[in-house]
């Protein structure tokens, strides 16, 4: 996506105009992972998914089309995994907890735990489930290196999903108040031998 800026006499660089079409974008997607997370896909509308976003159900259609283009998007792991692997191997385990806990405390969102708490029928669960190995363990299994990769790729992405789930299960407890990097401290070590073996 090109991002158009305007130059001031100044100097400096205006927002981005099409910063208010990604707020409104990712307005939907938070909205429409909450909707399919909470109630079965015949359940969702996106009248429904729009009043909670705030914009018009038209603009979720200029953006995704329709209900089941908009699904296909938020079952869509691969995004979330490009960030969360986006680090060396040996620094894989600290950067993991930080983004996960970056994304629940600044974006309102878990990058994987929709997997989990979606209470769809059995073909979106099926698809859910599917996407996230394929996109989630499967990847990560071919990045890890020595013996039980496949294994040890199964127990990464559970702690990952334990963690997830704590923050979302505490919102207000000691978690929620501990700094980021003090999570990492001590989250990050035994899933950082699980990656290295």
């Amino acid at each position: 996506m090109t991002v158009h800026t305007t130059e001031h006499t100044t100097g400096r660089q205006a927002e981005p105009r099409d910063a208010g079409a990604r707020s409104g974008r990712n307005a939907i997607l938070r909205a429409a992972r909450r909707a399919f997370t909470l109630r079965p896909y015949a359940e969702v509308t996106l009248r429904g998914i729009a009043t909670d976003a705030g914009v018009s159900a038209s603009l979720i259609v200029k953006h995704f089309g329709s209900k089941e283009q908009l699904f296909n998007t938020v079952a869509d792991f691969g995004p979330d995994a490009d960030g969360l692997f986006a680090a060396p191997l040996e620094a894989l385990g600290r950067h993991m907890v930080l983004t996960l806990v970056h994304s629940r405390r600044e974006l309102q969102r878990d990058p994987l735990l929709r997997v989990v708490f979606s209470l769809g029928n059995t073909d979106e669960r099926s698809l859910l489930r599917d996407r996230f190995h394929e996109q989630v363990t499967a990847r990560l299994t071919t990045l890890l290196t020595g013996p039980e990769n496949a294994l040890r790729a199964e127990l990464v992405a559970g702690q990952l999903l334990g963690l997830g789930a704590t923050l979302a299960l505490h919102p207000s407890g000691a978690t929620s108040a501990a700094d980021a990097e003090r999570i990492a401290d001590l989250y990050a070590p035994p899933l950082q031998r699980l990656i290295t073996g």
